[in-house]
């Protein structure tokens, strides 16, 4: 796992600000505004010193600043852990604060911009759990740094929380997206409520970004279980009608189900509701809970072996695959579930907080396997020794 986060040696910031961290050679042959570019360098020697008097924002070194840079100009270096931090992150810092993130990591398998901490639901297994404060200035911080993201990215993610409480400031995004990243997919997880609204529904649609697809969760094919998840009366309703008001303005949309005690036992049931109510979906994903957040208060109303689930499981994805509805499992790993699914399992946990227990060490299937969350405690899931591949 590699954190999103490090403290370092911080110097002539003002505000806040959002930066790229580049080579200098990938500078020198790159189009993004200096100001908002960090050079990549060794020590800060004369060298350095004659770079950032160029144009640049600043510099960035493993180092500590031994030399005496100009007020103007930032200094970042001698970070706690290294590794964090590499060419072509998009980085944010704060005035009078040590505290580097990393909002963009160049070659990662996920990169997910956090649209906000609000959430007009409260899911028994978020886990993201959600406060009701006042975070609008996060949204500079993903219009500033959509423009810095690599132009070559194959997907870009937006999260909360719930990004469509964001409203017209969400179109705003979308559009920055489309504008500065035309050859990289969006992929914004929503639970889709708000999109009952006709209008808002055809707003959002109306910025035609080329590959925007949107996942939103249907946790049940019954009302009430789907609400009794979410912990929302009339979200069941209010997800549907969205459902339905993408499909007209010809949205792209995957279906996301998190497998848990309440609905594990009728997953087939869902599946069929989806293909005669939803057949409109470009995919469904079967997901295991990342045991985090409100998902470990409340273990005892979710956690359900996945042995238990798998006959259920077999049966829904085979049902929509046989139906021509692509279909995935996510967060699930290979040893726990039977063989004849596994295909269908994917690599879905992102690398910052991906990791594999002990017992997976011997198995020749592990580069082929999600693994485990790292919020893993072991009360969780057990890899099946019977399972595994071993050779």
């Amino acid at each position: 796992m590699l954190p999103l986060s490090t403290h370092a040696n911080v110097s002539g910031v003002q505000g806040v600000e959002v930066l790229k961290v580049l080579t200098l050679d990938e500078a020198r042959s790159c189009n993004y505004e200096p100001s908002k570019c960090l050079i990549w360098i060794g020590a800060l020697d004369g060298e350095a010193l004659n770079i950032i008097n160029k144009g640049w924002r600043g510099v960035f070194s493993l180092e500590r600043n031994n030399g005496k840079p100009s007020e103007e100009h930032i200094f970042v270096g001698a970070p706690e852990s290294p590794e964090v931090i590499s060419p072509g992150d998009v980085i944010r810092l704060t005035e009078g604060n040590t505290f580097v993130s990393v909002l963009y990591r160049r070659g990662a398998n996920s990169n997910t911009l956090f649209a906000t901490e609000r959430c007009n639901s409260r899911c028994l297994m978020c886990s993201q759990p959600p406060r009701q404060i006042e975070d609008q200035w996060r949204v500079q911080d993903m219009l500033s740094t959509i423009p810095l993201i690599d132009a070559n990215e194959r997907l870009i993610g937006i999260s909360g929380g719930e990004p469509t409480l964001l409203g017209d400031a969400l179109l705003e995004i979308i559009l920055q997206a489309k504008q500065h990243l035309r050859n990289t997919g969006l992929h914004i997880l929503s639970n889709g409520r708000l999109f009952s609204d006709q209008s808002f529904a055809r707003s959002v649609c109306a910025v035609k970004h080329p590959a925007l697809e949107w996942g939103i969760p249907v946790y049940s094919d019954c009302r009430e279980t789907h609400d009794y998840i979410v912990q929302a009366v009339g979200a069941w309703d209010e997800t549907l009608n969205g459902l339905y008001n993408l499909a007209k303005y010809k949205s792209d949309i995957e279906i996301r189900i998190v497998i848990q005690k309440e609905n594990a036992t009728r997953l087939g049931e869902l599946a069929y509701f989806i293909f005669r109510n939803l057949s409109f979906v470009k995919h469904v994903a079967f997901m295991g809970i990342e045991p985090i957040g409100f998902a470990r208060a409340n273990r005892e109303k979710l956690w359900v072996d996945p042995s238990q689930y798998a006959e259920s499981l077999s049966d829904a994805v085979f049902f929509l695959k046989n139906r021509g509805i692509n279909v995935s499992i996510y967060n699930v790993p290979l040893c726990m579930v039977p063989d004849h699914i596994r295909p269908f399992c994917k690599q879905s946990i992102s690398d910052w907080k991906n990791t594999f227990l002990p017992a997976c060490d011997p198995c020749t299937l592990r580069c082929d396997c999600c693994g485990f969350f790292q919020s893993e405690d072991g009360t969780w899931a057990t890899p099946n020794p019977h399972s595994l591949i071993v050779m």
